[in-house]
């Protein structure tokens, strides 16, 4: 629901000799999300991937609609940011240049949660193995 349902970024299938291991993949153009399974499970509170997104407010608003509250931090120059965690607990960076300026940005999409209307544009910083 969250990965795929909310940012819209496809479950892909894990190669059969690492699905043995757990955990599942989430893949769309160059963006790679591929999350793991510990004992005992401790959530990622600290450590986060950064995605960038093209319309920040519209995202918080799916993601508020879907029950993910986002939290606000510290300022930083020439970026609109705000976190959030995914189902498991695991935080996450969303991103946004501020106006005038230019992020690295890798295409992706995520879903409105109203089947295809609405749907917008977002990016990714990178991946997270």
């Amino acid at each position: 629901m969250f990965y795929e349902g909310i940012l819209g970024i496809p479950r892909v299938p894990k190669p059969p000799h690492l699905d043995a291991r757990g955990g599942c993949w989430f893949e769309a153009g160059d963006l790679r999300i591929h999350l793991g399974v510990e004992e005992p499970f401790r959530p990622a509170r600290k450590a986060h991937p950064a995605l960038v997104v093209d319309d920040l407010p519209a995202l918080i608003g799916l993601l508020a609609e879907g029950g993910f509250p986002t939290r606000e931090d510290e300022p930083l120059a020439g970026w609109s940011r705000v976190y959030v965690d995914d189902p498991f607990g695991n935080r996450l960076e969303l991103m946004e240049p501020a106006a005038g300026t230019r992020g690295v940005r890798m295409r992706t999409q995520y879903a409105s949660g109203r089947g295809d209307e609405g749907s917008t544009r977002g990016t990714s910083t990178g991946s997270s193995r």
